[in-house]
């Protein structure tokens, strides 16, 4: 699983700045990222979000003033944040988090680039039935 390697970086600081909803991250290697709520949201590693196979990501809206209310550790590999929106079954391992962190510019472009394929503004709410039945959240 990710972030268990022993050559992975692991976090030294970790602070949820609720006014400008961003998450502050240092890490052993010396790498320090402040990731916005809106992109640990809208790349949430569950299975709601990413589906259970390629192909089957579901596309998230009306992110952008998300918050954090809470943060839970995970074992020593990472944390379940759970938004204002209600999400909380993600967990960011610490190699995700390094991930999205040195990755943002190329994510925040994927996207967009979604966004603007499917023809839906980054404001636009989400629907409420996306048609995802699984049953496991």
């Amino acid at each position: 699983m990710a972030g268990l390697s022993k050559d992975s970086p692991t976090p030294t600081a970790l602070t949820v700045h609720g006014q400008s909803h961003v998450l502050e991250i240092a890490f052993s290697d010396g790498a320090e990222f402040r990731i916005p709520f809106e992109l640990m949201r809208v790349y949430s590693p569950s299975a709601e979000v990413q589906g259970h196979g390629p192909g089957q990501e579901i596309l998230q809206t009306g992110k952008r003033d998300v918050d954090i209310s809470g943060m839970e550790p995970v074992g020593n590999y990472g944390v379940k944040p759970l938004f204002s929106d209600g999400h909380e079954s993600g967990i960011f391992t610490w190699d995700y988090l390094y991930e999205l962190g040195s990755g943002q510019e190329k994510l925040w472009a994927d996207y967009e680039a979604r966004l603007v394929a499917a023809g839906i503004s980054r404001d636009a709410p989400m629907v409420a039935d996306n048609g995802h039945a699984c049953g496991n959240h």
